[in-house]
């Protein structure tokens, strides 16, 4: 749970990998809608742990670690200038990520704007509260709140004119 040496042990490293990568990947997934996206922010947030261990004080403060580590490099994804100025090579046949199934929940969150979503995701797959989600994404609470709200309204109308609600 905690470490407090200079370095992690193979160990410890299993155990983090073991314990984060699903969360990490689809966290990411959700953000980025990529699945190679998503196994390169998994990558980058175990690198980021290897290179400077930390000491946490509890499970639940390593989680939220993880998670935030995970979120910034997202957004650093988005804002990158390699991002904005490229485009998929669709002509090249890769085969596609599993998508969620049409029609599901799943399916219409990633129509949503990643703020919606992150948060959506976030306190309904992960069972966070707002308050957690503020502090875990540098955000107040009220503003969590906010895109809450916003992001089932703009889901509900998603799925009504879907006709699934």
């Amino acid at each position: 749970m905690s470490h407090t040496g200079a370095t992690w042990s193979r160990q410890e490293a299993e155990r983090l990998v073991n314990t984060y990568s699903d969360l990490i990947l689809r966290l990411s997934y959700t953000y980025l809608k990529s699945t190679e996206d998503a196994k390169d922010i998994c990558q980058t947030v175990f690198l980021k742990l290897l290179e400077k261990p930390r000491t946490f004080a509890s499970e639940e403060h390593e989680r939220a670690f993880i998670i935030r580590t995970a979120v910034n490099t997202c957004k650093d994804v988005l804002k990158s200038h390699w991002r904005r100025t490229t485009v998929e090579m669709d002509a090249a046949g890769e085969v596609p990520a599993p998508q969620a199934e049409e029609g599901s929940l799943l399916a219409a969150m990633e129509l949503l704007p990643p703020k919606y979503r992150m948060v959506l995701y976030l306190y309904y797959y992960e069972g966070y509260q707002a308050r957690e989600i503020a502090q875990m994404l540098g955000e107040k609470p009220a503003t969590i709140s906010t895109r809450l709200s916003r992001g089932r309204m703009q889901l509900r109308n998603l799925l009504e004119s879907e006709g699934l609600a």
